[in-house]
Formats: C-alpha cells, structure tokens, sequence
C-alpha cells in the first residue's frame, strides 16, 4: 500500500470514528499480504479486530461504571471448598438465561461463603454479554435514597437503580430497616419488576425478612416480586475467610 492511499485510509477512518483501524491498517495490509487474503477475506478481518475491540472498550467502561468491589469470575472460585454447592447450579446462572427473562438470582449462606464472588462473577459475565450493571450494598443504597428523598431528588435516585439491566443488591439482612427505609428498598423493587434482573446475597432464611423489613406486610410484598420469577442458591458450607485466617495462625505457629 502507498504512502498516499494509506494516508487517505486513515484519514477516512479517523472521520469514520474507528481510531484503532487507522493506527493498524498498515499492520492489517501485511498480514493480509503474507496470508494472500482475498478482499471478502480482508474486509472480514478487518471488521472483526475493530469489533473486538470496540466490545473490549466497552466491556472496561462498564466494569468501571459497575461499582463491582472486584472483577473475579466463576474460574477463580473454589466450589471444591464448598462440596454442597452443585457447581452446575452456578454455571446454568452464567448462561445469563435468567436476565435474558428479566428474572432474579438470589445466593443464600452465612457470611464467608463465596456469595458476593458469585454474585460479582456473574455481574462480570453479564457486562462482557453487553448488559449494563450497577453494584451496591443494601446498607449503601438505603442511605443514599434516603439522602436524595430529604433533598427533593428521590425520583432522580432511583434511576441509579432502576437503569441497569443488572443490579447487584450485596449484603442484605446485616442490619435491620426502619418501615420507611424498606419501602425505599420496596420501591426499587417493585419498579424493577419483570423490568430488569436483580441479584441478591443474603445471609437469612427467608423466613426472616419481616424482622429484618421491619414489617411483615411490606416484607412480604418485596419477597413476592423478588421471588415470582428467581433462581434461589443456597450455600450452607465454611468460610473461605475464616479458612484463610486459620492457615495464617497455623503458619505463624509453624514459625515460632
């Protein structure tokens, strides 16, 4: 390719909005070059690099929006450390099948568990599939709805919560709600219903949601909507943190 017609091309391209294709044309002519490529063949690779990379980039401006703790997947789990968890169970969820449906996750075990790695796996997963995500805790979200409801912008809140095609709700049942806080929470709900996937961990049965809402009434109106349509998993195992701690002290015991 001449210096005039690769010139022309990237100043095309720049014009097009496609930065990557005019930094690597010419890397892109050679390969096609040494492959012998015919021009359907070139177009192809052409279109499929600049696609890859507009998803990578897109991929990383969500994660960044996302506000997820960490960006850890299903393989960095340890499900061999939790024998009763049915990995399959897990894995069916990572189809994103469920927010395809505009359905629930609910992951359900004592504190320690894996939870929130499953939780944020999944948020991972569902971003790299081109879904929008938002992760909060409960306790976060609760006080900032309540924040924007006494300064007049509860409308404009809610949309943080409301706007994702995935919002992950983290840690709900560690501390108990005012009836006024939990109909913020029945509010987020409600409007997500059949609208757009939530997933939750929580650390209860369900059996003990009203003490936790406050209300039985309303407690039962928020578990009507999150459960109707959601895959609920339960984890009943040891705590990979207290089994990280425990190493350490046996470690330090070995030393001295």
């Amino acid at each position: 390719m001449n210096e005039l017609t690769g010139n022309r091309i990237r100043t095309t391209v720049g014009k097009l909005g496609l930065p990557h294709l005019a930094e690597t044309i010419n890397e892109y002519t050679r390969r096609a070059d040494e492959a012998k490529m015919g021009y359907p063949d070139f177009l192809d690779l052409v279109l499929s690099e600049e696609l890859a990379v507009r998803d990578d980039r897109r991929f990383r401006q969500g994660l960044r929006l996302s506000k997820l703790p960490h960006h850890k997947t299903l393989d960095e789990y340890d499900f061999s450390f939790q024998p009763e968890l049915d990995p399959r169970k897990v894995k069916d969820l990572a189809t994103l099948s469920f927010i395809d449906a505009k359905a629930n996750a609910a992951l359900l075990g004592p504190p320690g568990v894996g939870k929130t790695h499953i939780a944020v796996a999944l948020a991972v997963a569902a971003c790299r599939a081109g879904y929008s995500i938002y992760f909060t805790s409960l306790d976060d979200m609760v006080r900032n709805l309540k924040a924007a409801e006494a300064a007049g912008r509860l409308v404009n809140k809610l949309g943080t919560y409301l706007r994702p095609s995935v919002l992950v709700v983290d840690e709900v049942g560690y501390q108990t709600l005012e009836r006024a806080e939990a109909n913020l929470v029945f509010q987020v709900v409600s409007k997500r219903y059949e609208k757009g996937s939530i997933i939750l961990t929580w650390n209860k049965t369900f059996s003990e949601w009203g003490q936790v809402f406050g209300d039985e009434v309303l407690a039962t109106a928020i578990l009507d909507r999150l459960l109707h349509h959601c895959e609920v998993i339960s984890i009943n195992g040891p705590s990979y943190r207290l089994k990280n701690r425990l190493q350490a002290i046996e470690r330090e015991t070995d030393v001295a």
